[in-house]
């Protein structure tokens, strides 16, 4: 495994290599991001990881000086890992050498609900830097994680809309085997108490995902509760929402008639730190007349 820090360097070392897979990450690496790595190695013949804090996704009052450069740690775990090749590690003046003034603004129907209703500019931003990783990497796959299920959404409609010629896979989100907490760079902020606490997140969504394959009819009353759930233990939820996988809009009757896939997604803030999870739903067919949660 070989580090890099430039784009010139990373390009030539790439020059002649076939079947390029991509994992973007912004390091502090847990098993979460060893599993995307893993997924790499299964499509791609050379994988690249890239390590990059990526300050254009970060707002005003979020956690950009805070964040954890683990570089010399993370490089450790690939290596010991075994899977990828090169890590591309720039600098802020490697990546942007100039003020970043072309952007890449992704649709704000898909954009600005839900996360980045919470972050303004945070997928721009994303989507900035991820455009920017193609283009220098010009991978032929790339991997995102299920756990930033919109921003995964977001990816796959800029490749799509902009015909770029790769492939972008979707890895499962990774959680603690004995609580069921998904696996986050975050998760390091949590107190000892805060650790314990944090599985109510997923133990609330899912709640929802096993009330609506239980054919409940009202995805917005569930929600509801679910937000009185976390508020009720101490939590600041920003949103939990039942939305279609496709398009992250909210399910029409017609939808859970006809089975259409869905997901739950939720973010909420237990003590100081924002954490976020999803669960996939998975409406059974033939379930009959639908319920009302009441």
């Amino acid at each position: 495994m070989k580090v890099v820090h430039t784009i010139e360097a990373l390009q030539e070392e790439l020059k002649g290599k076939k079947n390029i897979a991509l994992v973007p990450t912004m390091g502090n690496l847990h098993e979460g991001h060893l599993h995307l790595m893993q997924e790499a190695g299964k499509y791609g013949d050379t994988v690249v990881a890239s390590i990059f804090v990526n300050r254009l996704q970060f707002g005003p009052n979020e956690d950009f000086d805070q964040y954890p450069r683990t570089l010399e740690e993370d490089c450790k775990k690939l290596e010991e890992q075994g899977v990828v090749d090169y890590v591309f590690a720039p600098s802020e003046k490697d990546m942007y050498p100039q003020p970043q003034t072309f952007r890449v603004k992704p649709d704000p129907k898909l954009a600005d609900i839900l996360e980045g209703f919470y972050r303004p500019g945070f997928f721009e931003g994303v989507c900035t830097v991820v455009m920017k990783l193609f283009c220098i990497v010009r991978p032929d796959v790339a991997v995102f994680g299920k756990k930033d299920y919109q921003q995964l959404t977001i990816i796959k409609e800029m490749v799509r809309q902009f015909g770029m010629p790769i492939r972008i896979i979707p890895a499962e989100l990774q959680r603690n085997q004995e609580t069921g907490l998904a696996l986050s760079s975050r998760n390091r902020y949590l107190s000892a108490q805060e650790l314990q606490d944090a599985t109510l997140l997923y133990k609330t969504v899912k709640g929802v995902k096993d009330a609506l394959e239980a054919g409940t009819a009202d995805p917005e009353v569930l929600e509801e509760r679910a937000m009185k759930m976390l508020d009720g233990h101490g939590w600041i939820p920003d949103y939990v929402a039942v939305v279609r996988r496709s398009n992250l809009l909210a399910p029409t009757k017609d939808d859970l008639i006809n089975k259409t896939p869905l997901v739950v997604l939720a973010a909420a803030k237990i003590g100081t730190t924002r954490l976020i999870d999803n669960v996939e739903v998975f409406l059974r067919p033939g379930l009959g007349s639908l319920q009302n949660s009441d």
